[in-house]
């Protein structure tokens, strides 16, 4: 899948297969060590606001799920040219009335923010951008999820690494809601280090073992 510069709603896939695949990185990374950490944290992991993505370098990212099928995506990387834009661009023009708009305009008022989408009513959206601009770090930020062999490639760079059918059959099983705590245990009992009991409270906060919410 395409992502364009700068990027486009249709650009994104549907939120419940990007929640699925980001949910599952965030599930196999967790560690009761790491869920002490706060904001001083990285890699993918999920809490009450939703999913989140930091390198600790140039780009960071939250996906938020709302009631009734509804999901925000808003982050930075530093390949975004959106907060230094003249004249400002209105990140939330436009925007419906359930966004977590306290967190944004703290965001937006820290110049931390990047890029906002919304999506509702079957599909995503953003304010308008102006001609000419080269990029909102859509791209360089969301593209890992967009394709399936980059998730799988990310499966086999983390910690504790998960390749080939393991893999593979557990991003199907994260796709299509099943992924359950057997799953994990069948990992924990291969690898000891793993961290079973914070994989269970992220995969229970995930969902991912239930079907998704409805569009």
């Amino acid at each position: 899948m395409t992502v364009h510069r700068p990027g486009q709603p249709g650009d994104l896939p549907s939120p419940e297969l990007l929640w699925a695949r980001w949910a599952l990185l965030a599930v196999l990374e967790a560690t009761t060590e790491a869920e002490g950490r706060g904001v001083h944290r990285t890699g993918h992991w999920i809490s009450g606001t939703g999913l989140h993505l930091d390198d600790a370098g140039c780009t960071w990212w939250t996906l938020y799920r709302s009631d009734e099928g509804r999901y925000v995506l808003y982050g930075e990387d530093e390949s975004s040219g959106v907060k230094w834009h003249e004249p400002r661009i209105d990140m939330l023009a436009g925007a419906p009335g359930w966004l977590p708009y306290e967190k944004l305009r703290d965001l937006l008022e820290g110049w931390e923010l990047g890029c906002v989408y919304w999506y509702e009513n079957g599909s995503w959206a953003r304010a308008p951008y102006p001609e000419g601009l080269g990029d909102d770090g859509l791209h360089c930020g969301m593209s890992r999820f967009l394709d399936r062999e980059e998730v799988l490639g990310m499966l086999a760079d983390i910690d504790g690494p998960v390749e080939g059918q393991t893999a593979s059959e557990l991003l199907d099983a994260a796709e299509g809601y099943r992924l359950t705590p057997v799953h994990l245990e069948a990992l924990a009992a291969d690898d000891p280090a793993r961290d079973l009991p914070a994989m269970r409270r992220a995969l229970a906060a995930a969902g991912l073992g239930a079907a998704p919410l409805p569009r």
